[in-house]
């Protein structure tokens, strides 16, 4: 990427950037790529942002579907569902370290921003 001079990245995951998540928030930071991630961890350890689903509450509502199968319910008699709640992590000190405002706009709508 930093080769062809790309003006952003959106990083998804795969077993290789899961592997190697360091290394590649590392190497986007080096490069001064301002990427976007799945996952708030990558952000944690210095990624620029992340949207993705909130985990917390994916957890929760697996132990609903724990708890109903040991009560005896098929897992194949219980609904498909898709996530419902998603977060909008910033890290301000990487924007600052890539040289980039983010807009009050962008920050209002965050669930966390990171300083």
């Amino acid at each position: 990427m930093a080769q062809e001079r790309v003006d952003a990245a959106m990083v998804l995951p795969n077993p290789a950037v899961i592997v190697h998540q360091k290394l590649v928030v590392d190497l986007a930071s080096r490069h001064r790529i301002p990427a976007a991630y799945w996952f708030r961890d990558l952000v944690d350890i210095g990624g620029l942002m992340s949207y993705g689903v909130e985990w917390v509450d994916v957890y929760r509502r697996t132990a609903g579907y724990v708890d109903r199968i040991l009560k005896g319910t098929r897992p194949g008699d219980l609904p498909v569902e898709q996530p419902t709640k998603f977060e909008l992590i910033i890290n301000l000190t990487t924007a600052r370290a890539l040289g980039l405002r983010i807009l009050p706009s962008l920050l209002a709508r965050a669930d966390e921003v990171i300083e």
